[in-house]
């Protein structure tokens, strides 16, 4: 059973090692606003979803036994087109985080200049205590609950924390099953067999990695002489690593959920498997030496990109990171307490909305290829990613010179402009 709700929180000082991404997503947005001439409507109308469904879904786990767990899927803003991002799977998945991410979603959409809006959803379960066959049981029942708020042309959901490509199968098949037709454009990261693009799965992790060299070069500063610490070494953090690698960067440490590798000379990226090839290889690796995955982040290295789950740099350890740059690979890393640390101290942070981007600017490219049913080339596909993310990179570059902001704040006015400039030409409904 589906109802919507309207969960909020409230904006008061909260114990900033525990931020919440919606409060953390609207300190944001009031910064970003006494940059850019909006009207104060528009900013107060983005500080809220549009809508958050909340929704039971029963699961019969495999010895019998009846569990009902609670799914959410907030929508944020659309002035743009269809709501867009991910579904996870993981235990502390709730109404204001959804509403969070959903913002970040759109922010990064408008930032790439996608024609997208934001959307974020998730089980609050923990996805490694559900067989392969609980897991498409479940999967197959939140898309029979989500079914009248999603859709090719109104809300496309993809992969996420605890999700991946066969997770997006089944809930396009059961969705398809339900309309009574094949709909392959209702979620992007599918298999490439069935209408998903080759490229996406690595998409965000080689963002990362473009934006890292981007900023690299307008530092002024060698590729081969960059020493980089990546933590988190899975999708994302696998995927930007190598990319460095091979563009010339050494990069000296990266980490798992169990802990990290350090090598002062260079690891070999592409030897080290990452967390979802081969869950423990990278903490068991034989390395020079061992860190913890907080003491990765106090590394003396020239870039350090937090790509594992969110508020990883907090107020508590913001004065000990050494790093000269940091580049957001996960969904809010950083708190707004360190941000301004960061900003007090001279290190710039360039923001998970621009940064890892690329897994929403392909599933772009995927649903475009579902909606004319034409796959495009994996040649291609980094082709015309590279081309956006250089776009993006050049705009909010652009911000940061013309107006002395700092790269989180220069993407937001990048974001917020495009996004109350639809809002202001299309109007408020009376």
């Amino acid at each position: 059973m589906a109802q919507t709700t309207s969960e909020s929180v409230d904006e008061t000082e909260t114990n900033e090692t525990t931020e919440s991404a919606l409060t953390t997503a609207r300190r944001q947005l009031k910064r970003a606003a006494t940059h850019v001439d909006v009207d104060s409507g528009v900013v107060e109308r983005l500080k809220h979803p549009t809508k958050v469904q909340r929704v039971s879904v029963p699961l019969k786990r495999d010895d019998g036994e009846l569990e009902v767990l609670t799914g959410f899927r907030a929508q944020h803003d659309d002035v743009r087109g269809p709501y867009k991002g991910g579904l996870r799977y993981h235990p502390e998945v709730n109404a204001d985080e959804c509403i969070g991410l959903s913002m970040w979603m759109t922010w990064k959409c408008a930032v790439m200049d996608i024609p997208f809006g934001g959307g974020k959803g998730g089980i609050a379960v923990d996805p490694k205590s559900l067989s392969d066959e609980e897991k498409e049981r479940l999967t197959r029942r939140f898309a029979e609950e989500l079914r009248d708020v999603v859709g090719p042309k109104q809300d496309v959901p993809a992969p996420d924390m605890g999700t991946d490509a066969q997770t997006m199968a089944w809930f396009m098949d059961a969705y398809s099953m339900q309309r009574g037709e094949t709909t392959p454009g209702v979620v992007t990261g599918k298999p490439p067999v069935i209408g998903g693009s080759y490229g996406r799965e690595e998409a965000p992790g080689r963002s990362v990695a473009i934006i890292t060299r981007e900023a690299i070069e307008y530092y002024d500063w060698g590729i081969e002489d960059t020493t980089v610490a990546v933590q988190g070494y899975g999708s994302v953090g696998a995927n930007a690593a190598r990319a460095l690698d091979e563009w010339g960067a050494d990069v000296v440490a990266v980490s798992d959920v169990d802990g990290a590798i350090y090598d002062p000379n260079g690891l070999d990226t592409k030897d080290v498997m990452g967390h979802e090839e081969r869950p423990g290889m990278v903490s068991g690796y034989d390395a020079p030496e061992t860190r913890s995955n907080e003491e990765l982040l106090e590394l003396d290295v020239d870039v350090l990109v937090p790509a594992a789950v969110g508020n990883v740099l907090t107020a508590d350890n913001a004065d000990d990171v050494q790093a000269n740059l940091v580049v957001e690979g996960a969904n809010g890393p950083t708190t707004f307490a360190a941000d301004t640390i960061f900003e007090e101290r001279g290190i710039p942070v360039v923001p998970d909305i621009l940064a890892n981007a690329g897994g929403v600017t392909v599933s772009y490219f995927e649903w475009l290829q579902d909606i004319n049913r034409r796959q495009w080339s994996l040649d291609r596909v980094h082709d015309e990613l590279e081309s956006e993310m250089l776009q993006a990179w050049n705009a909010v570059r652009n911000e940061v010179e013309n107006r002395d902001v700092t790269w989180r704040d220069a993407a937001y006015i990048v974001a917020l402009t495009r996004v109350a400039t639809a809002k202001e030409t299309r109007g408020l409904w009376p």
